[in-house]
């Protein structure tokens, strides 16, 4: 693995240009007063001062995706004869993620408990993952509802990441954390941008140690076997934490954990694709049954399916991973302030 580097700042869009020749590179851009990821041109504001509005997850799990077209062709000669011809996708792009923040990194960890290692690949998936490298940018400083050193992580974690940066004032640390990123930063035009970052990994690790210890701590460490079970299955206890939902699902399409998904069919009459949709269980229709039973009528029930996934059941499953990495957004963005980190501690078992 090759030693730390150092990026001035005045060579970030060199940087950006050189990665960019073989790979499509996703920037977090200002658009209005929100920052969303956008594949790099001219005449952007990329924006690293604050965490994206919505993470990254959409380049490797896109929003809507397509398994494949179909063909509907009647038999010339017995038209009541109809065959179908299937075309799925034969590749996937080169793509660099640069400048999300390592909790959002954390969050493909998550998925790939569950789309690479579980039950066999899901290769489209498993496609762009293998096909992505990821740059974060370590957190200069927490954001409202951040909580990510009470589950483990920390703004500096290099779980999936590639590479990591920290902002050291006139420009980055870059630290390579996979063969992937080494290789990235050992590219000839790469590395011609790249100056030795010795004399800066003091002055990273000062900057990293003071955003963790500022980021706030709703509880020090939790273990899917610290929650009640018998609060968890208390319907006035969640009737009471989430009265003021309104089921909107905003916190599970920020969330760079959630995969909830729909398959639909769209077609005209002679050809069509096979989609994968973002879906919700924030959404009443998302258990909907056609006999017209809901097992999750109300929006209590559907919260507390969301926090039992990512507190109880993945970690039972997989490793006692808690599926949650603390980045606050369904905090920040939630409309009625429902706090996830406030639920989970009075969730926590009390003598």
């Amino acid at each position: 693995m090759a030693p730390a580097g150092f990026l001035s700042k005045k060579r970030m869009e060199d940087f950006l240009k050189e990665i960019g020749k073989d790979a499509l590179v996703h920037v977090p851009v200002l658009e209005g007063n929100v920052v969303v990821f956008r594949p790099y041109g001219q005449n952007q504001t990329i924006n690293l001062e604050r965490p994206a509005n919505a993470p990254p997850k959409a380049v490797i799990f896109p929003q809507s995706d397509t398994f494949f077209t179909f063909r509907f062709i009647k038999d010339p000669q017995d038209p009541k004869k109809v065959s179908v011809e299937i075309n799925p996708p034969s590749d996937f792009p080169e793509a660099i993620i640069f400048g999300c923040r390592p909790c959002d990194a954390k969050g493909f960890k998550i998925y790939d408990k569950v789309y690479i290692e579980a039950n066999g690949p899901d290769p489209y998936y498993m496609g762009r993952r293998e096909k992505t490298t990821i740059i974060t940018l370590a957190c200069p400083a927490p954001s409202a509802g951040c909580f990510c050193t009470a589950l483990g992580g920390g703004p500096a974690e290099k779980d999936g990441s590639d590479i990591l940066m920290t902002d050291v004032g006139e420009g980055f640390y870059l630290e390579p954390v996979t063969e992937k990123g080494d290789k990235l930063l050992k590219a000839q035009g790469v590395a011609q941008l790249i100056e030795d970052g010795a004399k800066y990994g003091q002055e990273a690790t000062k900057r990293q140690k003071d955003t963790h210890d500022s980021v706030k701590k709703p509880f020090e460490s939790i273990n899917y076997r610290d929650l009640s079970r018998d609060l968890f299955d208390d319907d006035r206890f969640w009737e009471e934490m989430v009265s003021k939902c309104i089921s909107c699902g905003a916190c599970t399409y920020l969330c760079p954990t959630c995969y909830c998904f729909n398959i639909t069919d769209e077609k005209t009459l002679e050809q069509g694709e096979r989609l994968r949709s973002w879906d919700s269980c924030m959404f009443k229709h998302f258990t909907l049954e056609a006999s017209g039973h809901n097992p999750r009528p109300t929006k209590f029930k559907r919260y507390k399916n969301r926090i039992g996934h990512k507190f109880l059941w993945y970690p039972e499953k997989y490793e006692e991973i808690i599926a949650c990495c603390g980045c606050g957004r369904c905090i920040r963005y939630c409309p009625v302030s429902v706090d996830i980190s406030e639920i989970v501690s009075n969730l926590r078992k009390t003598e």
